[in-house]
C-alpha cells in the first residue's frame, strides 16, 4: 500500500521517508543528499544512498517505497555527515572502482585513482610472466594485471601489514589468490628471484607539499603512502639503484610519479644506467608514469 504524500524529511534523516511512489521517495532522498553536500554532489549522494541500501547506484530506481525506512535513512544520514566533513566516498563505502574491478579500500591504503591506470595500460602492452609490485597497498595494480594475464604470477610488497591484509582480501575477491605472494618489508628487503616486470606507485609527494593537498587525500590516505619526506624522490633513487638486480634481461620497470616529476625521475633512472627511459601521460595529458628497460 502506498504511503501518504509528505514533504521531505528534513532534520538528520532519522525517520523514514513518507511518499506515494518509489520515484517520489528516491527524489526526496536525493534532495536530502543535495542539501547536505551541495547541488553538484548528487553523484556522491546516489553512491551513499545505494551503499546504505546495500545495492549498486544503478539499482536505486528499483527500490520500493518501504525501502526508505528509518534504518536506511539513518545509515544514509551518517554517510552524508561523513562526506560533508571531507571523507571520500570510497572510504565510506569501503570500495573503489579501478580498471575492471571494485577494490576494497580502508584507511590503511591509498585510494586507487584513475591516474594509476596508466601503469596498468602500459604494462599490458607487452607480455610478462612474473611481476613485482613495490608498495602494493590495496593491490590494485598487481591484481589488475594478474586478472588480465591468467598465467602470470605476482609478488606484492608493502611496509604496512594492515595494507597487505586489504590486498589479500582483494586477491580473494578477484580470484587470483593462488597466483600472488605477499611480502611484508621495505622495498627489496624481503624480495628474492627475478621478474619480467616491476611496477610501483611509491610515495612521491614532497614534505613541503603535504599541507597543500586536498583534505580528502591528506586526512584520509595513509601518510606513509603519500610522502617519503624530503623532495619526494628518494623512492625512485632506491628503485633505480636496486631494481635492475631483480629483473630478467630486458625486463621492464614502470613507476608512477607526480605530474611535475617526470624529467627528474627519468634523469634518476638514466643516471643509473636504465635504457629506453620514457615518460607517459595519463588520460588528462599530464605526465604520470615512467618506463625503462633493465640496465
Amino acid at each position: 500500500m502506498a504511503r501518504t504524500s509528505s514533504a521531505p524529511q528534513s532534520g538528520k534523516g532519522h525517520g523514514p521517508i513518507v511518499a506515494q511512489t518509489p520515484t517520489q521517495a528516491l527524489a526526496m532522498a536525493l534532495a536530502i543528499g543535495r542539501a547536505a553536500l551541495g547541488d553538484d554532489r548528487e553523484r556522491d549522494a546516489r553512491a551513499l544512498l545505494a551503499h546504505a541500501a546495500g545495492i549498486t547506484p544503478s539499482r536505486l530506481m528499483m527500490l520500493d517505497v518501504e525501502a526508505f525506512d528509518a534504518a536506511l535513512m539513518q545509515c544514509y544520514a551518517d554517510a552524508l555527515s561523513r562526506r560533508s566533513l571531507g571523507e571520500p566516498v570510497s572510504k565510506i563505502t569501503g570500495k573503489r572502482a579501478f580498471w575492471n574491478h571494485d577494490f576494497i579500500v580502508t584507511a590503511d591504503v591509498l585510494d586507487p585513482r584513475p591516474d594509476t591506470e596508466t601503469l596498468v595500460a602500459k604494462a599490458l602492452e607487452r607480455p610478462f610472466e612474473r611481476i613485482l609490485d613495490l608498495g602494493t597497498g590495496s593491490g590494485c595494480i598487481l591484481l589488475s594485471l594478474l586478472a588480465e594475464r591468467g598465467e602470470a604470477q605476482g609478488v606484492g610488497v608493502d611496509l604496512s601489514e594492515p595494507a597487505l591484509d586489504v590486498a589479500r582480501a582483494n586477491a580473494a575477491a578477484i580470484g587470483v589468490v593462488d597466483r600472488v605472494q605477499w611480502l611484508h618489508g621495505d622495498w627489496f628487503d624481503a624480495v628474492t628471484g627475478r621478474f619480467d616486470l616491476i611496477v610501483s606507485n611509491p610515495p612521491y609527494i614532497a614534505a613541503e607539499e603535504m599541507a597543500e593537498l586536498d583534505r580528502e587525500v591528506r586526512d584520509h590516505d595513509p601518510a606513509m603512502a603519500l610522502t617519503p619526506g624530503g623532495d619526494g624522490l628518494d623512492p625512485y633513487r632506491i628503485i633505480a639503484a636496486q631494481a635492475g638486480s631483480y629483473l630478467h634481461p630486458n625486463g621492464r620497470l614502470i613507476v608512477e610519479m607526480g605530474w611535475q616529476q617526470g624529467p627528474q625521475v627519468a634523469a634518476i633512472l638514466s643516471a643509473s644506467g636504465w635504457r629506453d627511459v620514457a615518460i607517459w601521460p595519463d588520460l588528462e595529458g599530464r605526465d604520470r608514469a615512467v618506463s625503462a628497460t633493465a640496465p
